[in-house]
């Protein structure tokens, strides 16, 4: 195992790699090169700070942060970042590197668990039907900003009601009146020409999930141009892809600055930051405040998505992805709090406007982005051009996000069939995934879409994500073994997961995960949308969507148990759970130490040291009874490891 014995075979092999004197090995290199790579790093990085900031880092960061004590939230928030958040992308991005497999493959590292992967298929198949219905609302908002005056402005139009209330209709004596009625207003509210552009028109609302009504025709057109974007951006895989996020992942810095720069010019802008910041430091102590910046720096950075790992898998192997991980995870957070600022400003120039409190402009998720946040754009100069660039910005920040949720599913589907016919044709698997992503997003263009649309988002991917990465932890770290898992780092990386990362991996991360599957139990809330309370029957199928992910996993381990070889059940496991012969590296060249080929012709590639040492890899092979010798060496190999 020392340094004599490793390195005369490990430049031999290199040499004769190089000279292509390893015929059975050539085929291998050249599926890899026929898998791609990305063009640079500076693409993967564009790529993961695109998949990681999206549309929650905008409309719902700013608001956690307002309603869990302004500046104070910041405290517990960096706090789950360091310990969770970066150790969580760590070791997905590690993982999908020392593969090279998409979220199926890295399962070889211990078979029984790959009920995780298909687990993190399903999510990413939800979140990827309803985030673009998202997008093709901001498509369809972008499209009727280009005109002379905003439609959500006044309240002259045919879907307005006679409750309808403009910042800009009659505006001295709306101002006096909203004054007036301001004590009131516990049971009486305005509605804004923007609410009511929204509810009657765009979406034109039914009064219930189950009545579907009819479909959207334009958001149907937008979805299709949604879809079109994403598949042509995809059509070369991550080679295509990655010239597209020069543009996608950097541009709505550009457009949050513009904003930024407009908004903090604006007169109440200041009440509405510090609205933002002030810290109430009161409740840093109370649970739900930590629960919520746990939950929010988990869902944010897209861990459990299975995104991260196939990104990491086009990786070259000696990529340094433990500074990549920092970069991201920081630049991640740094937008949100970024964002909060563009927020902010402008919905505190819309209440000075009206002479009223933050919190009653003051709103998240869609909400914000269709509702409160177009409003106050009716109230600067020049509104269309400002419209427009908001509603670009949310769609790239949406489409950052939905080419890694569909490269996913595309890259595990490629590398499970594995052949070559598959490898050439993935431009039409890319197609026939998207066309079935239109297909099943067509029910979310009705007028019951909104309601089918939340629903997807309140339990398809919620915790469900929590389950799926606890058991990711144990599996990597406590069933393939935390010191096999740090070695492959070393291999990969040239020096092993500092410290700090090896005991988060062990104990601290694991934790935090456990804390949130228990505050989101504790915390859950049938949930609502405005006055429409949902039905047991739409709450079941939410809860059916949730538990269709998890359900993988137990599924997947039965099945692969029932097929293991063994006489007892305990021999069974060891074999379900043991990492299969074409676990690691996935370049011959890369496959040194212990997954260094044996030169026995046989195809067995052992995980283990031995077949450094030629003579005992050849007594081995001419072995006449091998059960024996190969219990004999398992032993003292795992004693070793």
């Amino acid at each position: 195992m020392g340094p004599a014995g490793g390195s005369p075979v490990d430049t031999s092999y290199g040499i004769s790699l190089q000279n292509g004197a390893v015929p059975g090995e050539q085929g291998k290199q050249e599926k890899s090169v026929k898998r791609g790579n990305w063009g640079n790093q500076i693409e993967f990085v564009l790529t993961s700070v695109g998949y990681a900031v999206g549309l929650g880092n905008v409309w719902r960061f700013p608001y956690l942060c307002y309603r869990n004590g302004g500046g104070a939230f910041m405290f517990p928030y960096f706090i789950m970042l360091v310990f969770c958040g970066i150790p969580l992308f760590f070791m997905e991005l590690s993982f999908g590197q020392f593969a090279s497999q998409g979220c199926l493959g890295v399962w070889r590292v211990s078979p029984m668990f790959k009920g995780v992967g298909y687990g993190m298929m399903v999510v990413s198949t939800y979140i990827g039907i309803y985030y673009n219905v998202v997008i093709c609302i901001a498509f369809y908002y972008f499209f009727v900003s280009m005109t002379r005056v905003l439609p959500w402005t006044y309240c002259s139009n045919p879907w307005n009601t006679p409750d309808c209330v403009g910042v800009l209709d009659r505006n001295l004596s709306s101002r006096v009146a909203l004054n007036i009625t301001q004590l009131l207003n516990t049971t009486q509210k305005r509605t804004s020409p923007s609410e009511e552009y929204w509810r009657r028109y765009v979406l034109n609302l039914s009064d219930d999930i189950g009545n579907l009504g009819e479909v959207r025709l334009p958001l149907l057109g937008c979805l299709g141009v949604s879809w079109v974007v994403v598949f042509l951006c995809l059509i070369k895989g991550v080679k295509s892809s990655g010239k597209v996020v020069y543009f996608t992942a950097t541009f709505p810095y550009v457009v949050l600055t513009i904003l930024f720069v407009r908004g903090i010019t604006l007169e109440g802008a200041v009440t509405g930051i510090m609205y933002y910041l002030t810290p109430q430091w009161d409740k840093i102590l109370n649970a739900k405040v930590w629960g919520d910046a746990a939950s929010q720096i988990f869902y944010s950075l897209g861990c459990a998505w299975g995104g991260l790992i196939t990104m990491a898998s086009y990786n070259k192997f000696n990529n340094n992805c433990y500074r990549d991980s920092i970069i991201i995870s920081i630049t991640n957070c740094a937008t949100s709090v970024y964002a909060g600022f563009v927020i902010f400003s402008i919905l505190g120039f819309m209440a000075n406007h009206l002479g009223v409190d933050v919190s009653k402009v003051a709103d998240h998720g869609p909400g914000l982005a269709f509702v409160a946040y177009p409003e106050a754009l009716t109230l600067l100069p020049i509104s269309p051009l400002w419209s427009i660039l908001f509603f670009f910005m949310l769609i790239l920040l949406g489409l950052g996000t939905q080419f890694c949720l569909l490269e996913t599913l595309v890259t595990a589907i490629v590398d499970e069939v594995g052949n070559e016919w598959i490898i050439r044709k993935k431009t039409f698997v890319t197609l026939g995934v998207a066309v079935a992503g239109f297909l099943l997003g067509v029910p979310l263009t009705t007028q019951a879409g909104i309601y089918w649309l939340l629903l997807m988002d309140n339990y398809a991917a919620s915790f469900s994500l929590v389950v799926i990465s606890c058991i990711m932890c144990v599996a990597i770290m406590y069933i393939y073994g935390h010191r096999n898992y740090f070695k492959d780092i070393e291999m990969m990386l040239g020096f092993p997961p500092p410290l700090f990362f090896q005991i988060c991996w062990r104990f601290i991360s694991p934790a935090i995960i456990f804390f949130i599957l228990v505050f989101t139990v504790i915390q859950y809330r049938p949930i609502s949308y405005n006055e429409y309370v949902y039905p047991t029957w739409a709450i079941s199928i939410g809860f059916l969507m949730a538990l269709s992910s998890v359900i993988c996993i137990p599924i997947y381990a039965i099945y692969k148990v029932c097929c293991s070889e063994g006489d007892t059940l305990l021999e069974r496991l060891k074999n379900a759970t043991k990492a299969s012969k074409d676990w690691g590296p996935a370049l011959p060249e890369h496959r040194s130490g212990r997954y260094a080929p044996a030169f026995s012709p046989s195809t067995e590639s052992h995980l283990e040291v031995q077949p450094l040492q030629p003579e005992k890899g050849q007594s081995e092979a001419a072995a006449a009874s091998p059960v024996q010798g190969s219990n004999g060496s398992a032993h003292s190999q795992d004693s070793r490891l």
